[in-house]
């Protein structure tokens, strides 16, 4: 009788440490592993670079579209013609604090 208490014994330990472990894997956010077999989740976790940042990200839609760059090039056009009649585009060559700096 004492074999068949031991065995059920066992039985029941294995299966609270695997209730354990479900539990402590699902509150802490770990993969749970237990075969242990190799698993993809140290090689997800590593840091991306290169190539693989670029995949993760959508195309560029500036640099493929030649329509939104013309757009952009107008109103930045039309922005430093506005500033340039309120007298505040830039200064010509030579007329800038430096020059006026050195000149005194």
């Amino acid at each position: 009788m004492s074999a068949a208490a031991g065995g059920l014994r066992r039985l029941l330990a294995a299966a609270a440490t695997a209730g354990a472990a479900e539990a402590r894997a699902a509150i802490f956010g770990h993969a749970l592993n237990p075969t242990g077999k190799r698993a993809a989740t140290k090689l997800l976790r590593k840091k991306m670079v290169g190539s693989e940042v670029a995949q993760w990200y959508p195309d560029d839609i500036k640099h493929e579209d030649p329509l939104v760059m013309e757009r952009e090039e107008k109103e930045r056009l039309a922005k430093l013609e506005m500033l340039k009649r309120r007298g505040k585009g830039p200064p010509k060559k030579g007329q800038g604090r430096r020059a006026v700096k050195r000149s005194k």
